[in-house]
């Protein structure tokens, strides 16, 4: 591996699909290694360390979401998460154990690239530039150093995505703030196409910190209401 170049573990049991997505990333300069099968895919995520990992759902062995729980638990890394069924369910709990993005079967290669692309540039910026300003709003104490989050003084375990979001969220309270825009900034993203991406994180972020939260604004996007 050249220095500074960036690793990617394609887990996908479709030979087919597994080569395509590993073609188009190592021409777009990342070096790229592939499983298929759970507990390979796990064995080579600790072994190789991974800046991100695309994560096929349906997997021998055991599925993508255990795959995801043991790896998260091992070594927090970024993780794109394919699935074949446009099931809200699967979504929602291949966020909550830790993906932070997903794609639907069949998708476009030259979009997974450009997500994989988007989403490291994300991880790199958190990364390098913390705010460091500690935002409470009411019960909701969010601390962007330590990344964690307390709700009415409990700690809410959110994935890495879910807490971007929540941050751009809480820096404008009360503003009604577009999906494309949330796509934009939170995501990288230059397109609309993945707006129910940003749909399913909400609902994520409903889930663990309480549905009165953030206000919906429906046709336009999202607000985050200011607790009592």
């Amino acid at each position: 591996m050249r220095e500074g170049q960036r690793r990617i573990l394609v887990v996908e049991d479709e030979l087919t699909i597994a080569e395509s997505v590993a073609a188009r990333l190592r021409a777009e300069g990342f070096e790229v290694e592939i499983a298929n099968d759970g507990p390979s895919a796990v064995e080579r995520a600790v072994s190789s360390a991974p800046d991100l990992i695309v994560l096929d759902l349906m997997l021998p062995g055991f599925d993508g979401l255990e795959v995801c729980r043991r790896v998260q638990a091992h070594r927090p890394v970024p993780v794109l998460m394919l699935t074949a069924r446009d099931d809200e369910t699967d979504l929602l709990v291949g966020l909550a154990v830790g993906a932070d993005d997903y794609m639907t079967k069949p998708f476009s290669i030259r979009e997974l690239a450009a997500r994989v692309h988007a989403l490291l540039r994300r991880v790199d910026r958190n990364g390098h530039q913390p705010d460091t300003i500690r935002i409470v709003l009411g019960d909701l104490e969010i601390d962007p150093v330590e990344r964690r989050v307390h709700r009415a003084g409990e700690q809410a375990h959110l994935t890495p995505t879910e807490f971007d979001l929540l941050v751009h969220l809480a820096g404008r309270p009360r503003a009604v703030i577009p999906r494309e825009r949330l796509l934009t900034e939170v995501w990288g993203w230059s397109d609309s196409s993945g707006t129910r991406t940003v749909d399913s994180h909400i609902k994520a972020l409903r889930r663990k910190l309480g549905a009165d939260l953030i206000r919906t604004v429906h046709g336009v996007g999202y607000a985050l209401e200011v607790p009592r």
